[in-house]
């Protein structure tokens, strides 16, 4: 082995484990610190947007949770595209049993893009009165002082509030190993790259304030990528302004999966990824295991480091995840940090497996990249 391949592989090291430990770092360090956004007592109020689509596990609860306390401050409306959803008769029962809310279910399809979320989405766009709106995904369990923190992350720079979900209730290896995905490997890059001030937008939650989308073309303009939180990004990037991550997640209750659950599921997200960030995607291999495991394994078998170093380095980069699970409240028992392993060995062929096809199936629906046509 030459002098310059042992170098280049140890630079590769070193640079890997360092944003591992890097990232974080700074979430530990954002979770540890006194909160730096202070809960606003009064605020303007919220349209609160939730699109479902047939029976998730946890659907009741989960959608419960959109009625707060606050009721006179905020109205929800719950999207279902079509008229034979068998959530239907469940949400009708929710707006019953909350009369101090102001509530409606709003049945139908709007086409607008090419994205079945967004297209059901935008009759409820339509319908809110506040100027403050936040669309949320059905199975996202929200916390009861959620309007709070919402308002509370949002800054006079902010364009949008958003919050990845931490896996919780993981029922089985494979809903574990989503969780492992989810919390200390999507939710801490998203948090440390907030934390940098360079965050970037998840579907699960979207805060807008009405006039920035309708400024950029409205709703529709969020399916001009693959999925709406690129697009969301985009729009928020261009108006020179930023957005903001809670400083806390909401969770989202798991239950049990399949392998085949977990695996299409995190190849959309990498054709996502792909399509949106085609740079960032690139770059993503730095941010798992495999690659300076590989490096330090070829250093080990020329005699440059003793074997020793390989589980040094296995017990350093997973420690540091572990403490950003404690830190967080998150799972972190000796199977979910196994999981995690699991995870680093999935990412690799999951980022291959993203170059095979643009496009994918969403609930029944295939869904390709937006037609860039000339100008």
């Amino acid at each position: 082995m030459t002098v310059t391949f042992t170098l280049l592989l140890a630079w590769l090291f070193c640079v890997v484990v360092g944003l591992q430990v890097l990232s974080c770092a700074l979430v530990v360090w954002r979770l540890r610190g006194s909160d730096p956004f202070q809960v606003p007592r009064t605020h303007p109020p919220l349209s609160v947007i939730r699109p479902v689509c047939g029976i998730d596990p946890y659907l009741y609860e989960t959608l419960a949770t959109s009625f707060s306390d606050l009721a006179a401050a905020y109205e929800v409306i719950f999207c279902v595209a079509e008229s034979d959803d068998p959530a239907i008769a469940l949400i009708r029962g929710l707006i019953a049993d909350h009369p101090e809310v102001s509530a409606q279910l709003l049945i139908g399809d709007d086409v607008i893009s090419g994205n079945p979320k967004l297209n059901n989405v935008a009759k409820g766009w339509a319908a809110a009165r506040h100027d403050s709106i936040v669309i949320i995904d059905s199975n996202v369990l929200l916390p009861k002082d959620y309007v709070q923190t919402l308002f509370a992350t949002w800054h006079q720079d902010t364009g949008l509030v958003t919050s990845p979900p931490v896996g919780i209730r993981a029922k089985g290896i494979w809903a574990r190993v989503e969780s492992a995905f989810l919390n200390t490997y999507q939710d801490r890059w998203q948090m440390a790259a907030d934390q940098l001030g360079n965050g970037f937008a998840q579907g699960k939650v979207l805060f807008w304030r009405r006039d920035l989308l309708e400024a950029a073309g409205g709703l529709a303009a969020l399916g001009h990528d693959l999925a709406e939180d690129v697009a969301s990004t985009k729009v928020v990037h261009a108006a020179g302004l930023k957005v903001r991550v809670v400083r806390r997640p909401f969770p989202q209750p798991l239950g049990q999966r399949r392998f085949g659950e977990i695996w299409s599921r995190q190849l959309r997200w990498a054709r996502v990824r792909r399509d949106g960030f085609p740079w960032l995607f690139a770059l993503e291999p730095l941010t798992g295991m495999l690659l300076p495991l590989a490096a330090l394994l070829t250093l080990a078998l020329v005699g440059v480091v003793s074997p020793l170093v390989v589980p040094m380095f296995l017990c350093l980069w997973y420690s540091a995840e572990w403490l950003v699970a404690r830190q967080a409240d998150w799972p972190a028992t000796v199977a979910d940090v196994l999981t995690w392993i699991v995870r680093d060995f999935l990412m690799m062929a999951i980022w291959i497996g993203a170059f095979a096809a643009k496009g994918f199936i969403w609930r029944g629906n295939a869904v390709q990249p937006p037609r860039q046509t000339a100008e």
